[in-house]
């Protein structure tokens, strides 16, 4: 296995940890919950998975690394300027380690239009030797030392290429572990945003979030990280039991029957994650009119870089796909900016304003 030489061990369990569902992560309380000062408006933060082209349909592999598809991001960054949008490309290993990838970017953040986070798949991020396989796509699955020390090598290669020490955090996969919280504690990131509301990873030997809402939290030792979950949650008459009825509707019968999708045509019950990424505007709309109605005021949007060169992923396979997938992101930002009357915010911005505050509230 490849050793990465800036690597300082962790004071970690070397095997096993605790069971999943007692790490930090997956257990918000209550008193945990952060909340923006009165008197701020709605506010929208856009994440982009700024990472490699592969092929979605087959194995994980470590020669899938090309990243052609970064020099078509503008597409999406003159909406963004037009709307005042300064999203935060957490970007993976392939792209901050080739010039093709980061290249783009590096104009767009030494213009202020951008932001830089990290991205960990760990199939494609040294240090490599273990098995590639679905359980070691999650990041948190791998051995603790293991994942500080891909994590480790990729802050300093985007530190290398951008001139920045990113503070923002996303497992690959929304993989995290047992062990994620204190590894990127200890690597020195601030906000982690490997969470997605209301979903399970669990049928792919992922991580459960089924019990975490879509408001921001704060975890790990000191209490001082912010999670920013992407937005996921239910519509519809039946959205005050969605929890507990979409896992039953979900299970392997249910799913034969297709119950979910029976219910989301009746209107009854609809998961939906905000993104343009298999979800109509008119799902987007919906969804944040009722996270807004019970009383959800910070909402994330997220996509995966390679959806703006048709044919990378399932979403967008034509230039027809790319037009709406575009369209999409312009008709968020108007019923959001322009009906009701939200801001644009950043996750690093996000996390000084709930800081100060939680700091305050903590005493």
């Amino acid at each position: 296995m490849q050793a990465y030489e800036g690597f300082k061990p962790l004071d970690l369990p070397t095997a096993g940890g605790p069971e999943r569902s007692a790490h930090p992560l997956l257990t918000p309380r209550a008193d945990q919950l952060a909340e923006l000062p009165a008197g701020l408006p709605p506010l929208l933060t856009v994440l982009v998975d700024a990472e490699e082209d592969f092929d979605w349909s087959k194995p994980f592999s470590h020669g899938e690394a090309s990243v052609a598809s970064m020099r078509h991001q503008h597409r999406a960054q003159a909406i963004f300027r037009k709307y005042g949008v300064v999203p935060t490309y957490v970007v993976d290993y392939p792209v901050a380690s080739q010039p093709d990838g980061y290249g783009p970017l590096r104009e767009f953040f030494a213009s202020g239009e951008c932001e830089i986070g990290a991205q960990l798949h760990p199939w494609v991020n040294p240090p490599l030797g273990e098995p590639v396989n679905v359980f070691n796509s999650f990041p948190g699955n791998l051995p603790p030392q293991l994942e500080a020390a891909k994590l480790a090598s990729l802050t300093a290669m985007i530190e290398a290429s951008f001139g920045v020490r990113p503070v923002v955090y996303k497992a690959g996969r929304y993989g995290v572990g047992p062990n994620t919280s204190a590894i990127i504690e200890q690597a020195g990131y601030r906000v982690d945003t490997s969470v997605v509301a209301n979903r399970s990873f669990a049928p792919e030997q992922g991580a459960d979030f089924t019990a975490i809402g879509p408001h921001p939290y704060w975890f790990g030792d000191r209490g001082e990280l912010l999670e920013l979950p992407l937005t996921c949650d239910f519509t519809g008459a039946l959205r005050g039991v969605g929890r507990r009825l979409y896992t039953q509707l979900s299970s392997p019968v249910g799913r034969a029957l297709h119950l979910p999708g029976m219910l989301a045509r009746l209107r009854l019950l609809d998961r939906i994650p905000l993104t343009p990424e298999g979800v109509t505007l008119a799902e987007a709309k919906r969804l944040t009119d009722t996270l807004l109605a019970a009383g959800v005021r910070v909402f994330v949007v997220a996509y995966h870089s390679p959806s703006l060169e048709p044919g990378n992923t399932p979403y967008v396979r034509d230039q027809a796909e790319l037009r709406r997938f575009l369209d999409w992101i312009e008709g968020y930002f108007e019923h959001f900016f322009g009906r009701i009357g939200g801001r644009p915010t950043t996750p690093r911005d996000l996390f000084g304003l709930l800081h100060r505050r939680g700091v305050q509230s903590r005493g």
